[in-house]
């Protein structure tokens, strides 16, 4: 296989966005050697970074169609493959793509870019829906050549090589528009994809000048890590030549047979040893759409609250929230209950936070809901992360016994410790109705989204809202009013409702602007309400 790989210059004013696509368009016109695949870098279509959407749209509307157009008949002029990424535009939104033209100059295939930039998110309002549901990985087979992908920002998510891997590719497809990272740092990552992925990598990137010591870097890589071809500065092109099917072959550990590198690592992968990942994780809580509905003590009409098979049912059913209760064990646990006494939902006595947790794991939490729910035993907070973490949003109430009075640090700390641990902080909120609680969790944790609750001081919870600078709250039933739901959203504050259990009434409150709904019977008010 004969490989090209194109480095652009990259323009750093759009006003120049002519001459670095005169430039590539002269390039496909006039390179006559024999290719059997050809390269071009991220955004080939737009070679400057916008400032804009508006100016985003006009360069694309101006560049992108020639440039396919051009792609297209050289491919099929070179009787090659050829990769080149531009914006997809489908019904106004644009996306990022990778597309493949076959040796007849026909669309073979398109590549969404898996892990947009905040910037391609939130200024140039780029397509996302698809980033925050799962997706294997997209190989595209030319000829018996399995071509896989990669688009610049998803060089630096380590954990998809491994997937990539399962997927056997002969080659990944790297357009690069990166511009930060050393001509060292590039290799690094350059041959890191291709030992563990066991494929030939061919990227092509973009030249920031003749001698800069940055971006560049466009390169061919064997799965064994050695460099075929790189350029590091300057634009122009590489070529080299190889045998995709050649594999590079390592022992499968000391003195044992050789095998594939991934082949080596699968043997021994311990897949809980990584952060979340997977199909059933969820956008996080910054991300996940409104309204939302969230399962109050869990799934709490079909199962004990606050219990595993609660919170079980609701994930499992979709619920986009669980709501829970945490209290401290006068041992340093953290349980889930909502009780400060264990009278209506244990066959024990007593204060919570009086009893040690060996003492609390006697008892029985399930028999007093229904006989089929006999033993079952207290929730740690550490279970819920441990079964739940980044499939569901979390709104975490931190229980106390004085809601005048601010909490012993070591529990809060201890909580956040935990969410950490689980590095669950993007799908947690905290929920408390003392106003200490919440000022000290902002300190301790300023990143985690905080909920007021309701306190004795009724009518008032939009206005301790806003006084702390929290933009969510839980009204509670009947303490508030229409006026009180204008006041928030004036403010950017998300209001919860607690808590509705009537289709007619949660549909109602929808209406008048609350944003999520805490019920006890989730598949009911799911069902209704189409949530």
């Amino acid at each position: 296989m004969k490989a090209v790989i194109y480095q652009s210059a990259f323009q750093t004013e759009s006003k120049n966005a002519d001459i670095g696509i005169s430039a590539l368009m002269r390039f496909l016109d006039t390179h006559d050697k024999e290719t059997d695949v050809m390269v071009l870098p991220e955004s080939a279509d737009m070679p400057f970074a916008p400032q804009s959407r508006e100016e985003y749209v006009r360069a694309r509307e101006k560049y992108t169609q020639p440039l396919l157009d051009k792609a297209s008949e050289t491919a099929k002029r070179l009787r090659c493959v050829l990769f080149v990424n531009a914006a997809d535009e489908i019904d106004g939104t644009f996306y990022n793509t990778t597309f493949a033209f076959g040796r007849d100059g026909k669309l073979a295939g398109k590549y969404l870019k898996q892990h947009l930039t905040p910037g391609e998110v939130n200024k140039l309002k780029l397509g996302s829906d698809y980033c925050s549901c799962f997706n294997p990985p997209y190989v595209l087979e030319i000829e018996g050549v399995r071509y896989a992908f990669l688009t610049c920002y998803d060089f630096y998510f380590y954990e998809m090589y491994s997937f990539i891997a399962q997927q056997k590719p002969h080659v990944v497809i790297g357009c690069a528009q990166q511009r930060s990272d050393t001509h060292e740092t590039a290799r690094i990552y350059g041959r890191f994809i291709a030992y563990v992925t066991g494929a030939y990598l061919l990227r092509a990137g973009v030249s920031m000048g003749p001698d800069c010591p940055t971006a560049g870097s466009s390169m061919a890589v064997a799965p064994d890590g050695e460099i075929l071809a790189c350029k590091d500065s300057g634009d122009g092109y590489i070529e080299c030549e190889f045998d995709p099917f050649k594999k590079y072959l390592k022992p499968m550990g000391y003195q044992n047979p050789v095998g594939l590198h991934h082949d080596y690592t699968e043997k021994g992968r311990r897949p809980w040893k990584y952060r979340p990942a997977g199909s059933a994780i969820i956008p996080d809580n910054a991300s996940l759409p409104y309204p939302r509905l969230c399962a109050h003590r869990g799934f709490s009409t079909v199962a004990p609250e606050n219990s595993m098979p609660a919170f079980g049912s609701a994930v499992a059913l979709g619920a986009q929230e669980i709501e829970f209760d945490l209290w401290p064990t006068a041992d340093g646990e953290i349980v889930s209950m909502h009780d400060d006494t264990l009278e209506r939902i244990s066959n024990g006595s007593g204060k919570v936070y009086e009893k040690t947790f060996a003492e609390l794991e006697k008892l029985d939490f399930g028999g007093k809901f229904s006989r089929g729910y006999e033993g079952l035993g207290v929730v740690r907070f550490e279970d819920i992360l441990k079964k739940f973490a980044g499939h569901v949003i979390m709104n975490v109430h931190i229980k106390d016994a004085n809601e005048d009075i601010p909490l012993d640090e070591a529990f809060l700390k201890k909580i956040i410790s935990l969410i950490d641990r689980y590095d669950n902080r993007r799908y947690v909120y905290f929920m408390s109705a003392n106003d200490c609680v919440l000022k000290q969790l902002g300190l301790l944790a300023p990143d985690i989204r905080r909920c007021v609750g309701e306190n004795r001081q009724h009518f008032s919870i939009v206005d301790r809202a806003i006084e702390m600078g929290i933009d969510r709250v839980q009204l509670f039933k009947p303490y508030f009013n229409d006026e009180m739901i204008q006041k928030a959203k004036e403010h950017g504050i998300l209001l919860n409702l607690f808590w509705s259990d009537d289709p007619d009434e949660a549909r109602m409150y929808l209406d008048k602007g609350i944003d999520c709904i805490l019920t006890n019977d989730y598949l009911k008010i799911k069902n209704a309400l189409k949530l």
